[in-house]
């Protein structure tokens, strides 16, 4: 993103949402976002997509001109978006039928990604005989299927209890070491975001500004214990105090 500013107009009034946001995320890296709600952080999201124009500014995609919706990326969100009448498999399998991919591949590369996040025997299975942990797998799985380069995730385990999103948090970093996708993350949480990105783009509140971008010197791979190690609070305590929140 390069000066990117986006105003919403409505009823001849308009909100600015996003103003001069510059960034890029290199090949292979996971970048996370936070700030406080409504700070434009879904909004920025959408941008990168093509799910919604910039109405200023430069948003590029592998050096390409982001001008629509795209087709090479992973997108997850906080709902997972499941087809109730569908199977866990046949969820996976949409962007093959959309994209039209063969349909052998595509089901091989399904199962793999089914029991890399541990689904394997969930298959045949309805999303109402999933829990939302397994949903969210799911979704993650089919944004997943067609082996783009770019991944995108809105909040993405924002509606899970806090154990099942640390797990969550784990499985996802696994996937992100296995495939290198190059990975742009929403989160609310900060210490979500120190956790799985290699760069924390810390947002300010509307219109949303890039108050800074920091650096997560941690090594990897990142155990769960890492979280209380000094260096990560003190990632914590940096993060917040940029976004407003005051220690004593």
């Amino acid at each position: 993103m390069e000066g990117v500013r986006k105003v919403y107009r409505t009823r001849g009034a308009e909100t600015v949402a996003l103003d001069e946001v510059s960034f890029h995320v290199a090949r292979g890296e996971f970048v996370t976002v936070v700030g406080r709600s409504g700070c434009g952080k879904t909004t920025l999201l959408k941008l990168v997509a093509g799910l919604l124009p910039a109405s200023a500014g430069k948003v590029a995609v592998e050096g390409e001109p982001v001008q629509g919706p795209l087709r090479n990326i992973g997108l997850v969100f906080q709902s997972p978006v499941l087809l109730k009448w569908r199977t866990a498999l046949h969820n996976v399998m949409l962007p093959a039928e959309v994209l039209g991919m063969d349909r052998s591949q595509a089901r091989t590369r399904a199962m793999d990604l089914i029991k890399l996040v541990g689904l394997d025997g969930f298959e045949e299975k309805y999303p109402r005989e999933l829990s939302g942990g397994m949903q969210q797998r799911v979704s993650l799985c089919r944004a997943l299927l067609h082996n783009p380069p770019l991944l995108l995730m809105d909040e993405p385990f924002g509606a899970l209890d806090a154990l099942t999103r640390e797990e969550m948090n784990q499985e996802l970093l696994l996937i992100w070491q296995a495939h290198a996708k190059t990975t742009l993350l929403i989160t609310h949480s900060i210490s979500e975001a120190i956790f799985l990105g290699d760069r924390v783009i810390v947002m300010t509140p509307r219109p949303g500004r890039i108050e800074a971008i920091v650096p997560v010197p941690l090594p990897r791979p990142r155990p769960p214990a890492v979280k209380l190690t000094p260096e990560f609070n003190a990632l914590v305590r940096r993060i917040s105090e940029l976004i407003g929140i005051k220690y004593a």
